[in-house]
């Protein structure tokens, strides 16, 4: 699976640190895979998923936000290195980010307008920082990493208590693929080129998964593995509910296209309700 960052793991609240400077909690309760966007990953994600950085792609999720979040502030979860909250921030809005992967961060780190971007080392599940947002968003699969129900729960009563009365949550994320396995079978193939193969191992009854990567870059052949949890759009709406949250639109892509039952992932937004 194609995912905009790997593997949280869940710990104790931390609190906020400023501009940077933050520090690690200890695991609270399973339901997150490990961190596995190791220094190996971050220096070359830009290189692992380059579709990722295009304008194409960018532009549309970054003009759907800042239309949610208005003048700020906004919290991104799992903000890995910043492929979307710098151009937020450059439009103005404040961003604040919770990430697991210091070695992610330090990519953000590097990157010019990063020192107008507070990051909080930590669960984007658990983690509280500071303040309250207008918006609350998580892209790219990554409420996926949470690999248990109640994790995902956890996650929307998390970012619920983050946000102001009226506050947005938008998530971004793919419909489990069942329509596309066969009777018995198991593995979903997601991207097959001369450089990267991809496929998931699903589990039907448990909704779980494993996502395999083996990527030819640099003379050297490189594997990654990791653990997910598929969730169904109904069911992510019974979560926002738990959490005091109604669903306010859900379209196919950044556009807004019109989301069908053909459509292979969604974006939706819930508002907290006052």
């Amino acid at each position: 699976m194609t995912l905009g960052s790997l593997g949280r793991q869940h710990a104790e609240p931390t609190s906020v640190v400023t501009r940077w400077r933050s520090r690690r909690s200890r695991r609270q309760h399973q339901g997150v895979a490990d961190n596995y966007f190791d220094e190996w990953i971050a220096l070359r994600y830009r290189i692992l998923w380059p579709h990722l950085f295009s304008p194409e792609v960018v532009d549309p999720a970054v003009a759907f936000l800042a239309d949610l979040a208005g003048t700020g502030p906004a919290l991104e979860l799992g903000i890995g290195t910043g492929r979307l909250a710098l151009p937020l921030s450059r439009r103005g809005i404040s961003i604040h980010g919770i990430e697991l992967s210091s070695a992610m961060v330090e990519q953000l780190r590097a990157q010019p307008g990063a020192d107008e971007i507070d990051v909080t080392i930590g669960d984007f599940a658990t983690t509280k920082v500071a303040g309250t947002f207008r918006l609350a968003y998580l892209v790219r699969n990554t409420i996926m990493n949470l690999t248990t129900q109640d994790a995902q729960v956890e996650c929307f009563r998390n970012v619920a208590a983050h946000l102001d009365p009226g506050g947005r949550f938008a998530i971004e994320v793919v419909v489990p693929p069942w329509q596309r396995l066969q009777p018995g079978e198991t593995i979903v193939p997601f991207q097959v080129r001369p450089d990267h193969l991809g496929f998931d191992k699903i589990d039907v009854a448990t909704q779980n998964s494993w996502s395999h990567h083996y990527w030819f870059v640099d003379g050297e052949m490189k594997n990654f593995s990791a653990p997910f949890r598929y969730v169904w759009p109904s069911e992510l709406d019974l979560m926002a509910r738990l959490a005091g949250m109604q669903l306010r639109e859900r379209w196919s892509s950044w556009d807004r296209d019109a989301f069908t039952s053909d459509d292979r992932s969604h974006i939706s937004v819930w508002e907290k309700v006052d």
